[in-house]
């Protein structure tokens, strides 16, 4: 098991190329960004936390480009794995999606790690033409269109919502880019991730999820998946009898937030954070 920290990117945090440096320094294996392309200030879906449509944070509405702010991390670091939590592919075109993913890839020396989510904001998604109903046959649709336009010479792809003919797209990603969805820890979500996915991102506040990995454990194996979903856990806090728990039953990695108004800030938490964790400081 392994950590990573994920930052709430805005327009008035740390920037990426300043703070993820600081992130590989402190010996983290990972840095994860979320997405929002825009938020409707009139909305009908509610937030999960919240209930209704108010947020949490401000920071929905300010939230940085993520392929844009893993690019520029990429550029400053050497070894982090860079990653979404979560990206909203549906919300792209689809094939423009997968040259720029392959095109960080490409850049970062093969260290993109993709994580997606089915998006609770159904306002955000309707802008963009998803239907609601249908916006987890579109997410499959995608991630399948892209894994051929990654591994095949000659890809194509005809579905519902993607649809195109033989056709040529290069740089090819270095080696398979894995998938975890962030979802709820529910039957129906495990039974989408073991046929379409390589793993699950915990929700936040989710801790209790002994139950939930089992499940998911023998969903994966019903479905006829070799080897072992990855895991990734958020945490709000280390505790040291529930990250032992949690290596014990198979998470492979955990996530923390972390105070990002500045740069000394931002090393001070890191620096006590792997502290806690046993964590090395970087050659």
């Amino acid at each position: 098991m392994d950590y990573g920290i994920v930052q709430f990117t805005s327009d008035r945090g740390l920037r990426p190329h300043e703070l993820a440096p600081l992130i590989e320094q402190a010996g983290f294996a990972a840095y994860y960004v979320p997405e929002h392309s825009h938020i409707p200030t009139r909305r009908e879906a509610a937030h999960p936390r919240t209930g209704d449509a108010s947020l949490p944070d401000e920071r929905y509405t300010r939230t940085l480009d993520p392929w844009t702010s893993l690019a520029a991390a990429a550029a400053v670091t050497s070894h982090i794995e860079l990653s979404t939590a979560v990206a909203l592919p549906v919300q792209s075109d689809p094939l423009t999606l997968a040259k720029t993913i392959a095109t960080l890839d490409h850049l970062s020396g093969g260290r993109v790690r993709l994580g997606v989510g089915f998006g609770w904001n159904l306002d955000e998604l309707s802008d963009h033409h998803v239907p609601a109903g249908r916006r987890r046959t579109m997410l499959r649709e995608y991630l399948e269109a892209m894994r051929a336009l990654w591994t095949q010479d000659e890809a194509e792809y005809h579905g519902e919502f993607v649809d195109f003919g033989p056709s040529w797209a290069w740089p090819k990603p270095s080696r398979t880019i894995g998938v975890s969805v962030g979802a709820a820890g529910t039957e129906k979500n495990f039974t989408w991730i073991a046929r379409n996915a390589d793993g699950w991102i915990t929700t936040p506040g989710e801790t209790d999820i002994d139950e939930s990995v089992a499940l998911l454990k023998t969903t994966w194996a019903d479905a006829g998946r070799d080897g072992a979903p990855q895991i990734v856990a958020l945490d709000m806090r280390p505790d040291a009898e529930r990250l032992a728990r949690w290596d014990r039953i198979g998470v492979t990695r955990v996530l923390y937030g972390l105070p990002d108004e500045n740069a000394d800030t931002a090393r001070s938490y890191l620096e006590k954070l792997a502290g806690k964790l046993g964590l090395g400081v970087a050659a």
